[in-house]
């Protein structure tokens, strides 16, 4: 996913109204206090903890608030300010059936797609694992970012090369109080230096696809730049319910709420997985050093 500042690309005319259960102020929704961790929930897992020895079945991701089975899609609506302006922002995120093998870790790959007032922006393959302790993994990205229908750039990560390292995406057990975790790492060009952090638990929120009780908020942010935070709503089965923003340094303001999720036929899976090898051939034509090093995607036996 991309950067805290922006989940999904910036861009997105039209700011979401307030749903029926409420929102509170930067799209937050109504707290029903915070919770500790469920009993038995062990010391949190950092990024330097990462190991190939530390996963079993990884891309079998049934983490209690961000399960990604193969051919689930959530698809997103809302906005955010460029140059002043508010713009309607669309996301189509998919969990495809492919899988690929990251420093002898084999991990889920995940397709998404970015608009901007009806127009593709952005569209990615990240790259996600979970720990037997039931931690989410993040190892890296391809992204294209587009304008005009062509592509301009393609910040990809992985971790492992060129000094980049997984990070997580969220704890196996969410416990508001516990230090901030590393969400990858990646130098200069690229810069990723994403944080999170427990902000809430047990909190409920509306959004137009439903409402949603037992909701944890996991605030994001990078470090070197205070004061501004991209609050992330995971629903229990769901997954990522809301996005919203706090902080005075916060620029593009972004809110998103989940309008739909569903699972897909299989002719929308093998559509999907077109799409998602078509960006990889890509991939491996213009991201030789960084996606190009990495084993070709292959189809999952589920």
């Amino acid at each position: 996913m991309g950067k805290p500042s922006r989940m999904w690309p910036v861009a997105a005319v039209l700011m979401l109204s307030a749903s029926a259960c409420g929102q509170g102020s930067q799209a937050e929704g109504g707290s029903q206090g915070q919770r500790t961790a469920p009993a038995g929930a062990g010391e949190q897992v950092r990024a330097k903890d990462f190991a190939p020895s530390r996963f079993g079945d990884s891309t079998d991701i049934d983490h209690r608030w961000y399960p990604l089975p193969a051919g689930k899609r959530l698809d997103y609506r809302g906005s955010s300010l460029e140059d002043g302006k508010r713009l309607h922002h669309a996301v189509t995120f998919i969990v495809t059936d492919l899988t690929k093998v990251v420093d002898g870790v084999k991990v889920r790959v995940i397709w998404e797609r970015d608009y901007t007032d009806g127009d593709l922006v952005e569209t990615e393959l990240a790259m996600f694992a979970q720990d037997k302790d039931g931690n989410i993994w993040h190892l890296g990205q391809y992204p294209e970012e587009l304008e005009g229908g062509k592509i301009v750039a393609t910040p990809a990560w992985v971790h492992g090369v060129k000094g980049a390292s997984a990070g997580v995406t969220i704890p196996a057990h969410p416990t508001v109080g516990n230090p901030a975790f590393a969400q990858g790492f990646a130098p200069p060009p690229i810069n990723w230096v994403d944080h999170g952090r427990v902000h809430k638990t047990g909190q409920r929120t509306c959004v137009p696809e439903g409402c949603y009780s037992d909701v944890v908020v996991v605030e994001e942010f990078e470090t070197g730049l205070p004061q501004a935070f991209q609050d992330k709503f995971y629903a229990p089965g769901v997954g990522v319910v809301r996005v919203g923003w706090r902080g005075k340094n916060d620029e593009s303001k972004e809110v998103l709420e989940l309008v739909d999720a569903r699972m897909l036929t299989a002719k929308e899976m093998a559509e999907a997985r077109v799409g998602a090898l078509a960006q990889e051939d890509r991939a491996y034509r213009l991201s030789k050093n960084v996606w190009g090093t990495t084993p070709r995607s292959e189809l999952a036996r589920e």
